[in-house]
């Protein structure tokens, strides 16, 4: 049976996946079979396995730093909220049901034995297991029922690091509050205390750090610096989508819609050395881009009537009328055609009308499509492109005889497009790289410059440079052989 090692953080955003992602690598570099795992993870950016099952983006990036391919056993329960009380429920990558919050915190208990059952089954197969907590292990309200933080490692028998960010300020009562707010057997348990994203002379946290190991008995085993890896989030909290202004040739505006999904789909845009990605809120800010991107959502009418009341339909709509092309990437490309419906209640229980830039009508229903895709672009500046990605979507669009976005593999017509206007459910759409290439030298075409002049790297290996370069700060900055010996001793119990 593996070794494990579960990070927890002092709050949502503090570096749990980060660092989770780096001891991944760090592992894998050091020769052992490694795997991540977070037993209960709540995000709206999700990825579609090989074998056609849904999982959380993070566990994806962990497994792609241990050198490992996504398995849905890393992150066997899934939430997607759906609304402020409510979320999707997908256990072993299938959907389980919807349910409001208060309906979830009652049954999530039964979900134990399939969480083990996934654990167990990759310890078997690995000698490492790297485990993600989520918010805050201190949530004593949360306490009762507990999956995925002290509870689980309980289960599991698993030493834990303890993360806080110094970064937003007062990191020592973060991490003092914390480990105050554990019960004895369960502080007994945090082996080491991190401190992530630091900026400045180490040395004047020193009085600080040998205070906080005298309050808390517990070992400081490393204070991180700020590291600009560039690792894909998952989290609506993601540095990226505070990005507002544009830094490079090309101006790509992103609408940050409430709820937002699967924003990594743009993250070999924002690697592209010709491509500013930003994100907009309202129609003030979207200006003269060269592209404008709705993406996905978890609710695609909610969301469209959203843009609606805060202008920013109309705004996209006069800028698509000059020419400013407009992409729809899964909940985006419902909302460029004529009139979303949706009878069953899926998501808002009516019918309202589209943009109107893409002739197609789109019904939704309550079976989620769930799938991979290999297609090749067939629209006009993209024709020719591979693509492979996945689809994950509740409605059904019918093209209404416009050209199609893409070929699927069996050269069946797939999505829309109408001049500047292209729609398409497919996720991943930028990650083999040829798409991005087409769409920066075109846009780039447009604007002036020779595309010539601009020369990206593949987006495998941007990732893989990103991984080592993390991996590189924590093993400088952490106590690693601490952290090895704590695995040990947990497993010699």
């Amino acid at each position: 049976m593996a070794r494990c090692i579960m990070v927890q953080g002092t709050m949502s955003g503090a570096g749990k996946s980060l660092l989770a992602t780096a001891l991944c690598r760090i592992v894998r570099q050091d020769g052992l079979r490694v795997a991540p795992f977070k037993s209960q993870n709540m995000a709206l950016n999700s990825y579609i396995t090989r074998d056609g099952l849904e999982m959380g983006r993070a566990q994806v990036a962990q497994a792609e730093a241990a050198g490992r391919g996504p398995d849905v056993r890393m992150n066997p329960v899934l939430l997607k909220p759906s609304s402020d009380t409510g979320s999707q429920l997908i256990v072993n990558g299938e959907v389980r049901g919807q349910y409001r919050a208060a309906e979830y915190f009652k049954m999530k208990k039964s979900l134990v034995p399939e969480i083990l059952r996934a654990y167990e089954s990759l310890a078997a197969e690995n000698d490492v297991i790297v485990i993600e907590g989520a918010g805050s292990p201190a949530e004593i309200n949360l306490r009762d029922g507990d999956i995925v933080n002290m509870g689980l490692a309980e289960l599991v028998n698993a030493p834990v690091l303890l993360v806080g960010d110094i970064d937003r300020g007062g990191v020592f009562a973060q991490l003092y509050g914390t480990v105050a707010l554990l019960q004895p057997e369960e502080r007994a348990r945090v082996v080491g205390t991190v401190i992530n994203k630091f900026r400045g002379d180490v040395e004047l946290l020193r009085p600080g750090l040998a205070m906080l190991e005298e309050k808390t008995g517990v070992p400081v085993l490393g204070v991180v610096p700020y590291t600009r890896a560039d690792i894909d989030d998952e989290d609506s909290l993601a540095p990226c989508l505070a990005q507002t202004q544009q830094r490079r040739p090309l101006d790509i505006a992103v609408v940050r819609l409430p709820r937002i999904s699967n924003f990594t789909d743009f993250s070999p845009l924002e690697s592209h050395p010709a491509l500013g990605v930003r994100y907009v809120e309202r129609a003030g800010q979207l200006g003269e881009p060269d592209l404008v991107v709705l993406p996905g959502t978890k609710n695609t009418m909610g969301d469209l009537a959203w843009m609606r009341q805060n202008g920013l339909e109309a705004a996209v709509k006069k800028l698509a009328a000059a020419g400013t092309p407009v992409l729809g990437v899964c909940g985006g490309y419902p909302m460029l055609g004529t009139a979303p419906d949706d009878p069953d209640g899926v998501e808002q229980g009516r019918r309202m009308d589209g943009m109107g830039l893409l002739p197609c009508a789109t019904r939704f229903t309550g079976q989620k499509v769930r799938t991979r895709v290999q297609a090749c672009a067939a629209a006009g500046p993209f024709a020719g492109a591979q693509l492979d990605g996945y689809e994950i979507h509740m409605g059904r669009t019918e093209r209404g005889g416009t050209p199609p976005f893409c070929l699927l593999a069996d050269r069946t017509p797939a999505r829309a497009a109408a001049g500047n206007a292209f729609g398409t459910y497919l996720h991943g759409l930028f990650d083999t790289g040829e798409l991005t290439e087409k769409l920066a030298a075109w846009l780039l075409a447009c604007k002036g410059p020779s595309a010539a002049d601009v020369r990206a790297e593949s987006h495998a290996a941007y990732k893989e440079r990103q991984y080592d370069l993390l991996a590189d700060a924590v093993r400088t900055a952490v106590d690693i052989a601490a952290v090895y010996r704590a695995m040990d001793a947990c497993a010699a119990k």
